[in-house]
Formats: C-alpha cells, structure tokens, sequence
C-alpha cells in the first residue's frame, strides 16, 4: 500500500503474537539501545515470538540457520519511537483548521469532527497507525471519542493505549456520560488486540463537570484502567479554573453551565487547573496528564507527590502559543515525562524527531536524553517496569532503523545523528518483530 513520500507500508494483517515465523536478524554500522551505550556494528536477534533474543556486537549475537537476515549499512536501529500524545482519528486533516484562539479552534475541531461519519474516523485511524509506522513510531498513547483507535491498532499490527474520552460539563449530565462510556468501553475492549490497552479519558477542565471527574475516576479505578486528561494546556484553562473567566468561562454562562466555583469541594481550596483535578480524585500514577504548560512549583510538587507521568508536547504548544511547559523542573522533580506529538490539526505531521529536539532545547538535554524521551522513558509513562522501550533481551522487538547517511570522517555521533533526522530517514520500522514498514517494497 502506497504510504508517505511513495514509500511502501507493510501491513499486519494477523495476529503477531500467535502466528509461526523464523527467527530475524538484524544487523547495522550502530544499534542504539538508548538506555545503554550505543553499539558499533551491533546485531539484534529477533525471536519467532516477537521479541528480542539478543542484542550486542555483531560476534556476540547468535546467527541461526533458519533466520532471516536483515542487514542495515549506513543506519541506525533503535527502539520504535513511543509517541506519547496523538489523536489518530483525526489523520487527514492538517490544515483544515485555521489557528484561532484557542477555546474557537477547540470549537472549530468540534464542528469539524461533527460533520464526519464514522466510517471515516475508522479509515483516518488507520490509516493514521501507517502514518506513524512510516515515521518510525510503535506504540502510542491515543486520545479520541470515536472509539476507532482499538480496531485500527489491533488491524494493523499497532501497539499503545486508546483512551475513551469521555465530556459533559453539566453536572445533570453525569448519568448519561457514564453509560456512553461504559457501552464505548465495551466496545473498545471487544475490538483491542494483545498489545492494545483501553483507558479512559475525562477530557478537560472545561468539557468536564466535577461531578463527572469523580465518576469516571472512581469507576475507571475500579476497573484498573488507565486514564489520561488535558491539563493546564492554556492560558484560557488556567483562567477559567482559576476565576470562571475568559472565553470558557463565557461559553459555560450561555449554556446556563452551574458555574466552576458552585463546584469546588471546599471554598478556600487553591484553585489551578492540577488542583482542579486533584480535588476530584484524577490524579495518580496511572493518569497521563497531557500538555502541563501553565504550572507553578505548587503544581509541579503535587503532580510528584501524585506520581503523575507527563505528555510533553512542545512543537504543538508553541503552535497554538500555549508558552513552553517547565520541562526542566518537572523532570528535577522525577515525574516520569515522554514526549508526543498531538494531532495533525496541531503540528501537521507526526514527527517526534522535531518534539525531542525541542524538547532538548527547552530542557538542556543530552541527545541519548532527549531521545530516551521519544522511547524509553515515554515508555515507563504506562509501567515502571515496561517490556518495550529499549533494545534488550525479553523486550518486544519494536525497532525503528534510521538512515545515517554515508559516514564522513571522522564518523558523527550516532545518537545526534538520529536526532536530527526526520520521518523520511526512516529506512524500516519493526512492530512486535514484524516488519510493518520499509522504504521500498516490503518482501
């Protein structure tokens, strides 16, 4: 199937945790495990299960006579970028939306999304997971409403988290948001394959009643699922969370929306967009708070005290001028932080290459730092103890291969090499030891 640039995009088309294969082997002038140092002439062994085998130095990794061999000269393998923040069913519609304001661009998607059926948010997701394949990304963590992330991850070979999202701000409307979600859930868990986790996804602050924040906190913990929310992204949020004002606030006056501070659990309570949240039981270690621009050290210190892993997503920040989150000091502050890309509507194409120089740049960072954020530490935002991320034995063979060009001397840096790519450096992406994209005609 024609991808991107004229590439060509391998497709799984069966189930890859179950299916017979021989053994792959890879091979490259580096293999950057990201959370080791890198390896020069290094090797991957590739097991019939899809996962890693064993990875070092070319002599030190095994060659069985029955495996495939896959060499890369001029390349770089390294773990499948984790894109830790996207809306896929909305693939195809960069550039629909001017840059307005942020609470009009929020309605302008909205009234976008309404027009579409759902047979096209089905093929905009799928065709969304071969997006991301193609620019070297394996598994991601996803927000919509449609519900079309499950089927199309799962029909793809994909991994990552589909989070349910869920809205009423209206607290008369909490009964009938819940039993939309559990039906949605129900449905999303029929279609979810092995490596596809169903979360839920109580919007934002103000999409969101309270009421409604702790119903689907308290059931969503209940049911041991994940949750993520939009959190302190703009300067309009913060506003309206802190004194019911702005453009939010004048929306939920002319629908007659019982205003925020009827809503506070206690009069008194410091009222940020985080204490928001907190107040209602949101927050945790299994909460993704996504975006986190408009923060103070108070918040900082109760997203660490709540264990509360971060979606940093800076390219799309600056573009609807949110201003940069404190990515240093969340990061001081041990919260674990990966980096996503948004939606196409925000930054056009899913290029976490750009977001991790970005966020190199905002942070002070090491290229293998800024590059563990697109991979291993954006990883950890699902476990503590996640089995893909890196490149080690036992770890899902999730790889992304990167063209480093011909080697001038004296040879460069492989993992600044890396960062400075784009998508169209990706020379192959494996998903679960599949080959699910090549640049060129996959055999």
């Amino acid at each position: 199937m024609p991808g991107p640039r004229g590439r060509q995009i391998g497709l799984l088309r069966r189930d890859p945790l179950t299916q017979a294969r021989r053994p792959i082997r890879l091979t490259a002038d580096w293999v950057l495990p990201i959370a080791a140092p890198p390896i020069r002439d290094g090797a991957i062994l590739i097991g019939p299960d899809g996962r890693i085998e064993a990875v070092g130095p070319g002599p030190a990794v095994p060659a069985p006579p029955d495996a495939w061999h896959h060499p890369y000269p001029n390349a770089a393998v390294l773990p499948g970028l984790v894109n830790a923040h996207t809306h896929l069913e909305l693939t195809g519609l960069a550039g629909r939306v001017d840059q307005a304001e942020f609470s009009h661009w929020i309605r302008a998607v909205r009234e976008l999304k309404a027009g579409l059926e759902p047979e096209w948010f089905v093929a905009a997701a799928r065709r969304g997971v071969r997006e991301a394949f193609a620019a070297g990304i394996t598994f991601v963590y996803d927000t919509g409403d449609s519900g079309a992330i499950f089927a199309a991850l799962t029909a793809e070979g994909g991994a990552g988290v589909g989070y349910q999202e869920a809205f009423g701000p209206h607290p008369d409307q909490v009964t009938q948001s819940m039993a939309a979600l559990a039906e949605q859930i129900a449905r999303a868990q029929g279609a979810a394959g092995p490596r596809v986790v169903v979360g839920v996804s109580p919007h934002a602050p103000y999409t969101v009643s309270a009421a409604l924040y702790r119903a689907v906190a308290e059931w969503a913990n209940a049911r041991g699922l994940p949750m993520a929310v939009h959190l302190a992204e703009s300067a309009a949020e913060s506003a309206f969370v802190t004194e019911g004002g702005g453009p939010f606030g004048s929306a939920w006056r002319a629908r007659a929306i019982p205003p925020l501070a009827l809503q506070w659990p206690e009069p008194a309570a410091r009222r940020s967009p985080v204490a928001w949240l907190d107040a209602h039981g949101v927050l945790g270690p299994t909460t993704l708070a996504i975006h986190t621009v408009q923060l103070d050290q108070a918040d900082i210190d109760l997203l660490a005290t709540r264990q509360v892993p971060i979606a940093h997503c800076p390219v799309s920040n600056r573009r609807h001028r949110h201003g940069d989150a404190p990515l240093a000091a969340l990061r001081r502050s041990g919260l674990r932080v990966g980096v996503g890309t948004d939606s196409v509507i925000s930054v056009d194409r899913l290029d976490l290459f750009a977001e991790m120089r970005a966020a190199r740049h905002l942070a002070g960072l090491t290229a293998r730092e800024a590059l563990s954020m697109g991979t291993h530490d954006a990883a950890r935002l699902l476990s503590s103890a996640p089995d893909f991320g890196t490149l080690e034995a036992g770890f899902w063979a999730d790889l992304a291969v990167v063209d480093l060009g011909p080697p001038p001397p004296p040879r460069p840096d492989p993992e600044e090499g890396v960062l400075a790519a784009a998508p169209d450096r990706v020379v192959a992406t494996y998903a679960t030891g599949r080959v699910v994209y090549r640049a060129g005609p996959v055999t």
